[in-house]
């Protein structure tokens, strides 16, 4: 009896980054390409509704001429849809920074908007006792 050895697939490698708002988790890994951003194994282009869409390629758009060449694969999970995109943004802003090693690039993100390289550290307050959430509490009955 012959054993056969079994191939593990190698991933290409290249750059990844990491992004959170509230709980949703975002790694990005960008690879040399033609400048797809795929979410999840979708197509950014299929996404709905357009302003989401929109959101999530800025960073592709403001380093335009750099971001030709550059493939991007997003893993998001966890929260909801709008916070799903605001990871996927600064993952993928990240990634390109991380890609390029290009720091006219970084000070250009951080001179649009700071939120496309630095994570929302806001995140839910934890529940007390006497009440149903954060702050809310029993009503308090007078008779």
């Amino acid at each position: 009896m012959t054993q056969e050895k079994t191939k593990k697939k190698s991933k290409a490698k290249g750059f990844t980054a990491k992004a959170k708002k509230k709980t949703a988790i975002a790694r990005a890994v960008a690879r040399k390409g033609t400048g797809v951003i795929r979410i999840n194994k979708r197509n950014l282009n299929t996404f709905e509704p357009e302003l989401v869409r929109h959101f999530i390629s800025e960073p592709m758009d403001i380093s335009k001429p750099l971001s030709d060449d550059v493939n991007i694969t997003v893993f998001v999970e966890g929260s909801g849809f709008m916070s799903q995109a605001v990871a996927c943004r600064t993952a993928i802003a990240k990634a390109l920074v991380a890609y390029k090693k290009d720091e006219k690039l970084k000070k250009k993100f951080l001179a649009y908007d700071r939120a496309l390289l630095v994570d929302d550290v806001r995140r839910k307050e934890s529940k007390k006792q006497l009440g149903v959430g954060a702050r809310r509490k029993k009503q308090k009955s007078k008779r």
